[in-house]
């Protein structure tokens, strides 16, 4: 597996966990844990966390959502321009 299909997936799965938490949040079940949803993030799916928190309207009240998952998009950007 290529960095490119990586990076895909690991997106495709964050932005569907964020779903799934923000539908579990409604329902008022069993939640995703935060730490799992900013390991996502690190992982390299930052840019699918962020899409996920604006289509599902989910985790944008909290500081560190709003602050954390952008800064974690920017460098790894940072990082793939460098390597790159």
């Amino acid at each position: 597996m290529n960095i490119g299909s990586y990076l895909f997936a690991i997106n495709i799965i964050t932005f569907v966990v964020f779903g799934a938490d923000k539908y579990k949040a409604i329902k008022k079940k069993f939640r995703v844990p935060e730490k799992t949803l900013f390991l996502l993030a690190v992982m390299g799916g930052s840019a699918g966390a962020l899409a996920g928190m604006f289509a599902f309207r989910h985790k944008t009240r909290k500081w560190y959502f709003r602050i954390g998952i952008p800064c974690i998009l920017v460098m790894q950007i940072g990082l793939l321009i460098y390597l790159i």
